[in-house]
């Protein structure tokens, strides 16, 4: 008898954030809390159905991403790695990028990891003399490549805990997409995107 409710709460968390009225974190937390309202689920099982394990890593590993990016550690990564590739050019600064790119990305959130980079795409497209849009281009598909880590993106939290993965699964299956990804966006975006 709690189907209907469930059904209307759910499509208003989906309208609620396709249409930008509310965030998807807010519209799911307002979603949640309208559901514990109405009985379609109660307290309890929420928390016997919490994933502690989930919970546990994202206590331990979100800090440590942040860490990263407010010490100036990943910045400092970045910039060691590329000015290693500069003398090869710009083919060979772009690939690592990209790939400096997908690693934090797999422990920084994608935001965040965008942040960072922008100014190093630019600095680095200034000394190289080419056109920033490759490096943008490498940015925003390296960051959106998230997929080695179950903490890389909130979709691979979610299904981390539900499907009863382990950390070692997501390394497995995204470890080797993400090395495809840049293999391709190595050789492609320089095509689409000359320098």
């Amino acid at each position: 008898e709690k189907i209907p409710y469930a059904v209307v709460i759910f499509v208003a968390i989906v309208l609620a954030a396709t249409t930008n009225l509310m965030s998807i974190l807010e519209a799911a937390i307002v979603g949640t809390a309208a559901m514990l309202l109405t009985g379609v689920f109660r307290f309890r099982e929420v928390y016997n159905n919490l994933h502690w394990q989930t919970l546990v890593m994202l206590g331990c590993l979100i800090p440590m991403g942040t860490a990263m990016q407010k010490t100036g550690m990943a910045e400092l990564i970045a910039h060691q790695l590329i000015s290693k590739l500069e003398f090869m050019g710009p083919v060979a600064v772009l690939s690592g990028f990209y790939l400096v790119t997908t690693l934090l990305t797999s422990v920084m959130t994608n935001n965040a990891t965008g942040v960072l980079m922008v100014p190093i795409a630019i600095s680095l497209s200034e000394s190289l003399q080419c056109d920033l849009k490759p490096f943008i281009f490498a940015l925003m598909f390296a960051a959106s490549a998230s997929f080695m880590t179950p903490m890389g993106y909130q979709t691979n939290t979610f299904v981390f805990g539900a499907g009863g993965y382990r950390f070692s699964d997501f390394l497995k299956v995204g470890g080797p997409l993400n090395l495809l990804f840049w293999i391709l966006a190595s050789l492609l975006i320089p095509v689409f995107w000359p320098f």
